[in-house]
């Protein structure tokens, strides 16, 4: 399993939108995250100025917004959805999607089961839960 280290991820967001800016080729996951980087123009700021981005963090509040983090989820349920792991995300996502009317939407709201998934597993000291992660994600498309 790949776990980049948050410098990692800060720099990798930063030479995205680089080369975004400049036209460069990307790859793949670049092509990806740059149209995330798209939806959130609020993350400029950061995305732009990577030594700031890499101070940042160990100078971030807890509790305050982290956009690498943001874009780091948004990467990842697309992933998920990709290649249908955990099993049943995608169709999960895609109700979801359906029922907002939005894919943007419905990944900030799996982000927050994604988030508390990881946060449970973290404070039990356990491997993640992921059919409680898809349950949850299918509540949410399935209640009003």
């Amino acid at each position: 399993m790949f776990t980049p280290s948050p410098s990692d991820v800060r720099r990798f967001f930063c030479a995205v939108y680089q080369k975004s800016l400049t036209g460069q080729p990307l790859e793949a996951i670049e092509v990806i995250a740059s149209g995330w980087m798209d939806e959130h123009p609020e993350f400029r700021v950061e995305m732009a100025d990577l030594d700031a981005a890499l101070k940042a963090i160990a100078d971030q509040p807890a509790g305050e917004g982290n956009a690498f983090l943001h874009l780091s989820m948004h990467l990842s349920i697309t992933e998920q959805c990709s290649i249908d792991q955990p099993r049943g995300i995608r169709q999960a996502v895609e109700l979801l999607t359906a029922r907002r009317g939005d894919l943007h939407q419905a990944h900030h709201e799996v982000m927050d089961e994604l988030g508390q998934m990881i946060w449970d597993a973290q404070r039990a000291n356990r491997a993640p839960d992921g059919a409680a992660y898809i349950a949850a994600v299918q509540r949410r498309a399935t209640k009003d």
